[in-house]
């Protein structure tokens, strides 16, 4: 099977109606304020950007746009422990395809507990999500249990920061479950602060900052940079970071 030429979700509006109040959360935020649509890959779309910057504010008010639970879940998943999401989702206009979309879900690190424990009731779970209880799992076995169990393909993936749980080496397992899945003709959008993760070929990338929104190259993220210039000139790096002073003794001098 081959991975999708056209997406589910071709893009989304941003539409300013009665509500809409730029001197108000979330609508006053720099990302927000200036986007009035935002387009997307057929297979991948990547949104990044500091703490604080509103990819997470975005990634769950297009998520409740879809048809998501605002805590996470799949569409016919309704339940929720406190009324915390924005009200941006009621601004945002879904263009979509006429392809018929089979599956879908929105998982957001943050609420992995609460969705696992919803999950794990026996008149929902069924076997959609591995032999074992999720929360019998450490949290990043969990994670790949729903990756494995319930991402089934033909549908749209909205991940907040799957790489939470995820070790390194379990995040290029997760890179080559997310192309198992874009050739299961599925489509993701991800807000992600991996640089593994951001390495899936012909990806789009959105950086969210004070600027606003805007594509850029894998190789101009901060998340490559930062992490590359570590890597190749730790000592410097450290040495800028913690100063010039003596190094720390080991515990037995």
């Amino acid at each position: 099977m081959a991975a999708l030429a056209r997406p589910y979700w071709i893009k989304a509006l941003f539409e300013r109606r009665e509500g809409w109040d730029e001197a108000a959360y979330p609508f006053d935020l720099p990302a927000v304020r200036s986007l009035h649509s935002l387009e997307f890959h057929p297979n991948v779309t990547f949104l990044v950007g500091e703490n604080g910057s509103g990819k997470s504010t975005l990634i769950e008010a297009l998520a409740v746009a879809w048809g998501f639970n605002p805590e996470g879940g799949g569409r016919e998943h309704r339940f929720g422990t406190r009324d915390s999401h924005s009200p941006l989702h009621r601004f945002v206009r879904p263009i979509r395809s006429p392809q018929r979309v089979q599956d879908g879900f929105f998982l957001r690190a943050e609420s992995f507990f609460t969705v696992a424990s919803y999950l794990e009731d026996p008149e929902i779970r069924a076997s959609r999500f591995g032999a074992r209880r999720l929360h019998e799992q450490s949290h990043g076995e969990s994670f790949f249990a729903l990756f494995d169990n319930r991402f089934i393909g033909d549908g749209v993936y909205i991940l907040d920061e799957p790489e939470a749980a995820l070790s390194p080496t379990r995040q290029l397992s997760f890179l080559a479950r997310m192309h198992e899945l874009v050739l299961a003709r599925s489509q993701l959008i991800i807000a992600t602060h991996s640089p593994i993760l951001l390495g899936y070929p012909n990806a789009w990338i959105y950086q969210v900052s004070e600027h606003g929104v805007d594509r850029i190259a894998y190789e101009d993220t901060d998340h490559y940079q930062v992490t590359r210039n570590f890597l190749t000139r730790r000592k410097m790096m450290l040495e800028v970071l913690l100063g010039a002073e003596e190094e720390p003794r080991s515990p037995r001098e």
